[in-house]
């Protein structure tokens, strides 16, 4: 006929086959038997008669085409079991039935009906339709005839669409997967899958288009991105892991629940070699959501900055008031020894402001601490020296006999003033804390670069295998950036960095003063207010920024191995703001750097074993409380006495047992209505219990959190130190003036506040990876960061506000001299 065309070759070749099958009689023999889409096929197949069925449709320009091929079969006979061999035009597909799957301990499980969705022939270029074929072969080599049923459908809903949820039902001999194409203007997905039941436990994979597709259970992990499944999984995905900018999302039920937290089916217990025909469906909803775009990045970092720069200025404006309030107080002749005022007064410490019969053994004006604080000006070196001579690295108090039984008077008076305490040298003692700062940047740098290597490992085999089952993200809000899984959780991190440096600078500054006032009245400086000594406080402000890189790291890919790193030097920030409380009025007593890195590497030293074997191990909870009590009640001792309560010396071997008697009696029971040091003995009996009962919780509960346990430990201890040390400074009518008033005020608001969200459980690698993403949780600021980065932030700021209420605490007593000031 004129004008009509010719018929394409496909259709040719398709109309040939169709011809002889019938011309063949169809079906058994080998020969293919003309089928139909829809249809239900019932047969039976053995040794000597396989059956083909021939499949053919057309294809639509620029349509995916998917096909799934359903077969069923009453068999349970695993020696003989139904092929099933799927031939398409570049690729093959093949099962058996019963299709068997292998869980823990070599059991296995069989299932008689199994449906897999073919690889989908990929959209070609040509303007006019194309024509398919699929032929599918069932055979057996059983020598009696296997029934099975076989149907094949094409899929109406195989493309899921942006922002629609999307409905289905999946097997572990049934696995579903589904094509998504990026639209033009999104350049990030996340995938959010959820399920009413938690179990029976699934996988959802992000395969390329390729073929064949990895939907079985024993394979899934092979190809893609994965991560296990109970009530809810999330996976971002960005347009340029992917070129052809489409991809399967493929989900897989598991024979089996433990990978997800549950148990194996009591009812197999001790059946290793049987097998199960389980009936394991599961209701899914797949919906796939944009993700952010790039302009949100550049306003998280910039809020991320700006926040922490406003404290920066906020330091600017309080120097800056403080200088202008001091330029006048000078130019009215007003200014004190450093930077307070008052009025300079040189009473007795002892004998103006010690009650009588306070002291041990007759202690006389000679050798009170006002006449053995320090020398004569004159005989004093400049205020500004310093001396590498290692003859001053030990105090002249210390080399001497005498001295030594000097301590034991004074110490052991009932009634202490700070003069009593800071009788050292001040280079000698300054030299001393400046150890502190020196050690730890050297602990930083050998602890922190193993941990930045290590955790660039994590998370190149999490991008390598695509296991994200390995690292504990908050997968609905994981913000991708370069190498980087959640780009957001580092970038909170930024202000304790930040705000540790903005310390640092704070505290210089005051150094820097110090410095000067000392070279303009020497022993006017010397003689009033608390000492100064900024050792510890650098060493606070290096521990503030490596607990944002720490945590940066920890966070890089949070897991159950190395969550350590993140409280590490959370350990030492509450252990150095513990001894730089005690240093405050007990300057000559305090630990030295080595013994308190010492016990700070025993702490991280048991928090690993007890991330190792806290678990369970009853043994290790009995030994790790048998510790703690006994520490506590050393360190109860040697605060309780000022560090006199020796071990060695004349009083050792069984001498030390007489003295511990006699301390009992005279203390405890001559003494029984009222301690000797009655605020001391209150503080320590509070702590002790509080430590006691941290002691008896592990032993009951052992909770599996063994690191945030210790943390637990030293918060509390720390928190009860300076309660009393603020309730010790009230009674003794000192002042609280408005700068540290309003680091408490805002330390106690932002801790609240940042405590908050810390409870926030977003993940928790303490349960399996498919339970902790049960908690995961949408952003909740700037659509770019969770509930876990807020933390971050206001935990910096609230430790910032924490170090300034003790870099501040006792600036009232600038002005008051040394002997005036008591000990608690």
């Amino acid at each position: 006929m004129a004008g009509s065309a010719a018929p394409a070759p496909g259709a040719l070749l398709c109309a040939l086959l169709w011809a002889a099958a019938a011309a063949a009689g169809g079906g058994p023999g080998g020969s293919p038997a003309p089928a139909a889409f829809g249809r239900v096929y019932r047969g039976a197949v053995n040794i000597s008669a396989e059956r083909v069925y021939a499949f053919a449709y057309r294809s639509e320009p620029g349509q995916v085409d998917a096909v799934r091929v359903y077969v069923n079969s009453s068999s349970e006979n695993l020696r003989y079991p139904v092929l099933f061999v799927v031939r398409q035009q570049k690729g093959v597909l093949s099962w058996q039935v019963p299709l068997i799957f292998r869980g823990l301990y070599q059991r296995t499980y069989n299932y008689q009906e199994v449906s897999r969705t073919l690889c989908p022939s990929e959209p070609t270029p040509e303007t006019r339709p194309s024509d398919q074929i699929i032929f599918v072969d069932v055979a057996s080599m059983a020598p009696f005839n296997i029934a099975y049923e076989l149907l094949v459908t094409r899929l109406e809903n195989f493309q899921l669409e942006t922002n629609k949820a999307f409905n289905f039902t999946a097997s572990p001999s049934q696995p579903q997967y589904f094509l998504y194409k990026f639209p033009q203007d999104v350049d990030s997905v996340i995938i959010n899958v959820v399920s009413d039941a938690a179990y029976p436990c699934s996988v959802v994979s992000v395969q390329d288009i390729v073929c064949p597709v990895y939907d079985l259970d024993h394979n899934v992990e092979f190809n893609g991105v994965y991560q296990s499944m109970t009530k809810q999984a999330a996976i971002t995905v960005q347009r340029k892991d992917f070129p052809g900018e489409q991809f399967f999302v493929v989900f897989v039920i598991k024979p089996e629940d433990y990978a997800c937290g549950g148990s194996v089916p009591s009812s197999i217990h001790g059946n290793a070699n049987r097998t199960w025909n389980l009936q394991r469906t599961k209701n899914l909803q797949v919906t796939i959501v944009p993700s952010i775009k790039k302009s949100v990045y550049v306003q998280a970092m910039f809020f991320s900055f700006l926040s922490f720069l406003s404290f920066y200025l906020g330091s600017l404006v309080v120097a800056f008031v403080h200088y202008i309030r001091v330029q006048r107080k000078a130019s009215a002749g007003r200014l004190s020894p450093e930077h307070g005022s008052g009025i300079i007064t040189s009473s007795h410490p002892i004998s103006a402001s010690t009650p009588e019969g306070s002291s041990y053994g007759a202690i006389d004006e000679s050798s009170s601490s006002g006449g053995c604080q320090m020398s004569s000006p004159e005989r004093r070196p400049p205020a500004g020296s310093d001396t590498d001579s290692s003859v001053e690295e030990e105090s002249d108090f210390d080399t001497m006999p005498e001295i030594e039984s000097d301590k034991n008077i004074i110490r052991t008076k009932v009634f202490l003033y700070l003069s009593d305490l800071s009788r050292k040298d001040r280079r000698i003692v300054s030299k001393k804390y400046k150890i502190y700062f020196w050690n730890i940047i050297t602990i930083a740098v050998f602890y922190a670069l193993p941990v930045i290597q290590l955790v660039i490992t994590y998370q190149t085999v999490v991008n390598v295998t695509g296991n994200q089952d390995i690292c504990y993200y908050n997968f609905l809000c994981a913000h991708p950036l370069g190498v980087l899984s959640a780009f957001n959780n580092i970038l909170s991190n930024v202000g304790h960095m930040m705000l540790g440096f903005l310390f640092l600078l704070i505290v210089l500054r005051r150094d820097i003063l110090h410095r000067r006032a000392m070279e303009m009245k020497d022993i006017y400086t010397l003689d009033y207010g608390i000492p100064k000594h900024f050792g510890l406080f650098y060493a606070m402000g290096i521990a503030l920024m490596m607990e944002g890189v720490l945590s940066a790291c920890y966070h890089v890919c949070p897991n159950y191995s190395n969550f350590q790193f993140d409280t590490s030097f959370m350990y030492m920030i509450a252990g150095l703001c513990m001894l730089k409380l005690y240093q405050t009025r007990h300057p000559d007593i305090n630990a030295s750097a080595y013994s308190a890195y010492a016990s700070f590497a025993v702490v991280i030293c048991l928090a690993v074993l007890g991330v190792v074997f806290g678990k369970n191990d009853m043994w290790f909870w009995v030994v790790f409380s048998i510790i703690h009590v006994l520490a506590s009640l050393a360190l109860s001792t040697q605060i309780y006495y000022m560090g006199r309560f020796k071990m060695d010396g004349p009083d050792s071997d069984l001498g030390i047992f007489r003295r511990a008697v006699m301390v009992l009696y005279t203390d405890f029971i001559q003494q029984c209505s009222r301690p000797m040091y009655m605020d001391r003995m209150v503080l320590l009996i509070v702590g002790n219990l509080v430590n006691w009962s941290f002691a008896i919780f592990g032993l009951v509960y052992r909770p599996r959190d063994f690191a945030s346990y210790i943390l637990g430990i030293f918060i509390c201890n720390l928190l009860l130190y300076l309660a009393f040390y603020i309730i010790m400074k009230l009674r003794s009518s000192e002042k609280l003036l408005p700068i540290p008033m309003f680091c408490i005020v805002s330390t106690a608001v932002v801790w609240a506040a940042a405590l908050y969200f810390f409870f926030q459980n977003l993940s928790s690698w303490e349960e399996t990876p498919a339970e902790s993403r049960e908690k995961n949780r949408p952003c909740i600021l700037l659509g770019f960061f969770d509930d876990h980065d807020v933390w971050h932030f206001l935990s910096a700021a609230a430790l910032f506000f924490s170090f300034l209420v003790l870099l501040t605490l006792d600036d009232d007593l600038d002005t008051v001299r040394r002997d005036k000031i008591p000990v608690f």
